[in-house]
């Protein structure tokens, strides 16, 4: 089907998955480029609507089987994009139903939680690296919308494959209390500096929005808070900066045969 101007009642439809009520309300998110949309296919999410653009390749294996596609205007196109720039292929998906109680987590798991995160380009870059320094598990406790198309652009579709739960705080505490991961809090307080800890066994890393940090709640709650040593004028780093430098060290350790040495 072809769709040439940008106030058809599908592209309007299509456009309001831009807005976070409207994904909660259908069930629905948008993943825009043709990589990230390859990814989500691999990980086995569900398309709804394949959308092509006019600089689309016609012969593109994404094309191959029973999918409804619908070709579109760059003028069609670019309403639907949250771009400055349109990709040319875009997909709808079903939002994956996704339950912690159904965890599977490995001997001596690597796990990050997120409380109340509010920008999503931060979500995807830090999604991007836990997927990179192999993460076992993401919870997202709060905070932005695990499927706006930033969160999605940032992460480059590691969201797809890694596993990420959107949770209450409360879900969070219950899961990491039943399981016993040392949680580690990272925070400008902490007793002692990121690398002299010991990350080689089961370590659930805690991080906090990007201007108020980590709640006090959690603070008392973890049993280890480090921080990240700062030598120049800014009292802090990304949140994003912050999470790689942390599941990074984690990694090092964990293919090194020493721990780490105290102080």
């Amino acid at each position: 089907m072809e769709i040439a101007s940008p106030k058809n009642p599908r592209v309007k439809a299509l456009a309001a998955l831009k807005e976070r009520k409207e994904r909660e309300r259908r069930g629905l998110f948008l993943v825009e480029g043709r990589r990230e949309v390859a990814r989500a296919l691999e990980a086995g999410l569900q398309l709804e609507v394949l959308l092509l653009g006019p600089k689309a390749r016609p012969e593109d294996p994404l094309l191959a089987g029973d999918k409804e596609v619908l070709f579109l205007s760059q003028a069609a196109l670019e309403r639907i994009s949250s771009r400055e720039n349109p990709a040319q292929v875009l997909g709808v998906f079903r939002i994956p139903k996704r339950d912690l109680s159904q965890a599977r987590l490995p001997p001596k798991p690597l796990a990050l939680v997120l409380l109340g995160l509010e920008k999503p380009g931060n979500l995807g870059a830090i999604l991007r690296a836990a997927d990179g320094a192999g993460a076992d598990l993401v919870l997202l406790a709060e905070g932005v919308d695990l499927f706006s198309p930033q969160v999605v652009r940032n992460s480059t579709g590691a969201l797809f494959s890694l596993p990420v739960y959107p949770v209450s705080e409360e879900e969070a505490w219950r899961f990491l209390e039943a399981k016993g991961l040392l949680l580690v809090a990272a925070t400008p307080e902490g007793e002692r500096l990121y690398w002299e800890e010991d990350y080689r066994e089961g370590v659930a890393f805690l991080l906090g929005t990007e201007d108020e940090g980590l709640p006090e709640a959690w603070k008392r709650r973890a049993q280890v808070r480090v921080r990240i040593p700062m030598r120049g004028r800014a009292d802090s780093l990304n949140v994003a900066v912050s999470a790689a430098l942390l599941l990074y060290e984690a990694l090092r350790q964990r293919s090194l045969q020493d721990p780490p040495q105290p102080p």
